[in-house]
């Protein structure tokens, strides 16, 4: 089940929160602030942030999490109605900004939505790193034969290039298609693209 984390130096706006989405039936966690929340280990979901805390503010939390590339979707809680703050954090990557005291179906909602959009973010980025491990497993030559493939060079082509025969270009070829789990060179290009490579 995905948990809603829910970080706030007060401990009244903690309670407020958790017990409000638990009544929507959310699995929720509560932390003090973003240090003991970045301590913890990962749990697939959403983040509710408060932006203004002592230590780590909303928006450097925000700011760790995208470094990390971490996939949750942050709302950011504010209690003064601060739309410089909101427009920072929204240009940052936080999904949803709310001002408290909010209304409770608007925030209930946003959660929610937040949810939804975790699971393809997750669902995304454990297919890069699939993607990004059988790359890995590519020889140095097999790389070079896919770099050549996606840029279009016929085998006799790709030969020329690395100084071989179109015949182990072929081997090589066959390795990648095998290895990349490629159809075809179509999908072999919208790997190299998702993987940046050129």
């Amino acid at each position: 089940m995905k948990t809603v984390s829910v970080i706030d130096d007060e401990a009244s706006v903690r309670d407020a929160v958790s017990m409000l989405l638990e009544t929507h039936g959310l699995a929720v966690r509560c932390y003090e602030g973003a240090e003991q929340f970045l301590a913890a280990e990962f749990e697939p979901g959403c983040i509710v942030s408060d932006v203004r805390m002592p230590e780590v503010s909303g928006l450097d939390l925000l700011r760790t999490l995208q470094t990390q590339g971490d996939p949750r979707p942050v709302l950011l809680l504010t209690g003064h109605g601060d739309v410089e703050l909101a427009v920072q954090a929204i240009k940052l990557g936080a999904f949803d900004f709310v001002e408290k005291p909010f209304n409770n179906d608007r925030f209930v909602a946003s959660v929610r939505n937040a949810l939804v959009a975790s699971e393809s973010s997750l669902k995304e980025r454990l297919e890069r790193e699939d993607l990004r491990s059988r790359y890995e497993s590519l020889s140095e030559r097999q790389r070079d034969t896919m770099r050549l493939l996606i840029r279009g060079l016929s085998n006799k082509e790709i030969g020329q290039e690395l100084g071989i025969s179109p015949r182990t270009v072929e081997i090589h070829r066959t390795w990648v298609m095998t290895k990349m789990n490629a159809r075809s060179i179509a999908d072999l290009v919208r790997m190299s693209m998702a993987l940046n490579i050129e």
